[in-house]
């Protein structure tokens, strides 16, 4: 793991940035594998990642922090790029991975109340899409609005959206 966190850091090849993310992805999918990824810096370096302009390597990031998010040490530290991920939702392709990508890391982070008020500024993008998308689309998206409902603090900014 280290030495993938560490080709990560060292490489600006694309290819080489998504084989790594894949293999981190699929590594985190083991709750022991996350804690160490967190301990290495893990986390940092893949959401520095976040910032690459090639979609399908933005697209792994986000499928590695989603599947790292399910621990809540790791959540956090994702909570950091929340921001920067619903940005990455508003712009990506309608319906494309890349957008699916960011709305399942969404909801991970949206099962608790803890993050709610970071998305706060999404939900014109979520009806948005929820109008608009294919049916993968409204389903993720359903998912993030639920679990926004479920906060009452967030009644009023679910009822304000402009649709």
């Amino acid at each position: 793991l280290q030495k993938l966190i560490h080709l990560l850091q060292a490489t600006d090849d694309p290819l080489i940035q998504e084989q790594a993310l894949v293999t981190l992805s699929n590594s985190a999918a083991f709750s022991v594998n996350q804690d160490i990824i967190r301990t290495l810096d893990g986390l940092s370096v893949i959401g520095g990642v976040l910032s690459d302009c090639t979609p399908k390597v933005k697209e792994k990031a986000l499928n590695a922090l989603n599947n790292l998010s399910m621990n809540v040490k790791n959540q956090k530290e994702i909570q950091v790029y929340i921001t920067q991920v619903c940005v990455t939702v508003e712009s990506a392709p309608l319906n494309s991975d890349l957008q699916l990508a960011g709305l399942r890391l969404l909801t991970n982070m949206s099962v608790t109340s803890d993050y709610h008020h970071k998305m706060v500024n999404s939900i014109p993008c979520f009806l948005r899409l929820l109008s608009e998308g294919a049916e993968r689309t409204q389903i993720q998206v359903l998912k993030v609005l639920v679990n926004l409902s479920a906060n009452p603090a967030m009644a009023k900014h679910l009822l304000r959206a402009q649709v």
